[in-house]
Formats: C-alpha cells, structure tokens, sequence
C-alpha cells in the first residue's frame, strides 16, 4: 500500500501535474493541501478519470483539504480538526481507506511570529496532539499526513541559521513536534532516512529549486499498528522541477500488506 501527501499550491491551476505524478507514482492514497478551491470547484471529474475517488474539504482562495483513494471511494469520519467549533478554515479531513484510517492536515504557516498567526499556530498544533492522542487510544492503524509546516531538526532545513526567528522553525514549534511523536508516532521518512537531507519544499524565490535549498514541512506520521508495516518512505523530488510545479513535492511511504 502506497501513501502519499502532497501540497498541490492551487489543485485547478495544478491539475495537470497532479494528474500526471498520479499516472506515474500510482499510489494508492493521496493526502492533498492547499486546494485553494471552495467545495464546488474541485475537479472531482478529472479525479475520478484519474482512476481515484476522492472526499474533500475546500475554502475560497486559502486552505483546503482532500484525501483521493485508487479505485475506490474513501470513507469520510472527520470533517475538521475537534477543540474548537468557531475555527472554520478547511484543514483537516479524515477518512478510512484499506482499513486505514487516514488523517489529512494543513497545519497553520504562522508567521509574523510572534504574534496572533503564531498563536494561532500553537492551539491548532495544541488541538492536533490531543486529537492524535485519542487517535491511539483506539489502537487503529492510523496515518497523519501533510504539511505540517515544520522543519523538526536542523536536518530539515538548508541553513538553519537563517530560519531560527521563522514560525516553521521557532523552538516552540519544533518542541510541540517532538511532543506529538512522542506519544508514539514514527515519522515515516525520518525512520528510514535518519542521516539524509530530504526535502519537501523548496520556494519559487532566489532560485531555491536550483541551489537545493529546500525544507522538509510534509511529514507522515504512523501509529504503531502501521509502522511496523512500513517497507519504504521517499519524495518524489523530481515533481518540483516540472513546468507550473507546485512549490512542494510529494511525500511517500509504502507499507507491506
């Protein structure tokens, strides 16, 4: 079983290469962010022609959500992330696919920080570990994939130095990371790479894609019940170099049945 995560920056101003990396990578679970597209607009269409049904959670212009399954249709069980009803940005969807069940999230960029976004940052980041927590409790296997807009160690990112102030990096941020792996989670990439500099993203500014300065903000998570399932993890990085690219690139694992 192949599961990605991929921010696609806009899904129809994407379309054509979300469509062609899933002809290519065929995985069999995609987790998608920034669809920047109300519910209406998604292209549920080209998706399904794609071979994938799809459940998903869209805003105008900022955020949105979806989870896409190879030959099937997920299972919707969460539409937003619990802890706050007044929180209405679209960033988290939940669904089972293949008996797993399969957490999608945007977390919050938060910058200027400090400052409200930050803050912001923090409770969503608060909300997602409490919500994680009872995740395990049930003991389920369980994916949380996505951006998560932080760089965990120095390891993730291209010069630290200059990205100690940023929201992506800040102590507070990477602290409440290693809290929420901590209650058991494996990063999935990390666990089969622990040496390497991997990327998810690099910025379309001062040729960040050619100098290879990138930063590793898409994670998957696993419970317990999958990580010890989990054969393989990597980025497809070569998608980041494709015409009218998204700024970030699929992030994958493939797990033994």
């Amino acid at each position: 079983m192949k599961i990605a995560t991929y921010n696609v920056n806009g899904i129809n101003g994407r379309l054509p290469v979300l469509l062609r990396w899933l002809a290519d990578a065929q995985p069999d679970v995609v987790c998608l962010q920034e669809l920047k597209s109300p519910d209406e607009r998604f292209p549920i269409a080209a998706v399904r022609e794609a071979g994938y049904g799809a459940v998903w959670h869209g805003q105008k212009s900022w955020n949105g959500v979806a989870i896409l399954a190879r030959n099937g249709d997920p299972i919707e069980t969460r539409r937003g992330l619990p802890g706050d009803p007044d929180d209405k940005h679209s960033r988290y969807i939940e669904a089972a696919v293949g008996g797993v069940l399969v957490g999608c999230l945007y977390l919050p960029n938060g910058n200027p920080a400090p400052g409200p976004k930050f803050d912001y940052k923090l409770r969503w980041f608060d909300r997602l570990k409490q919500h994680a927590a009872d995740l395990l409790g049930h003991g389920v296997p369980v994916v949380l994939a996505g951006d998560y807009n932080v760089m965990p160690t120095e390891l993730d990112v291209y010069k630290p130095e200059r990205w100690m102030d940023d929201a992506l990096f800040r102590p507070e941020v990477r602290e409440a990371f290693h809290e929420l792996v901590a209650q058991g989670w494996t990063d999935s990439v990390r666990a089969l790479h622990p040496d390497e500099r991997i990327y998810t993203f690099w910025d379309y500014f001062r040729n960040a894609w050619g100098r290879n300065a990138g930063l590793r903000l898409d994670h998957l998570l696993l419970s317990p019940a999958l990580a010890t399932r989990l054969i393989a993890s990597g980025v497809d990085r070569e998608v980041r170099g494709w015409e009218k690219a998204s700024d970030h690139a699929p992030a994958w694992i493939e797990l033994v049945s």
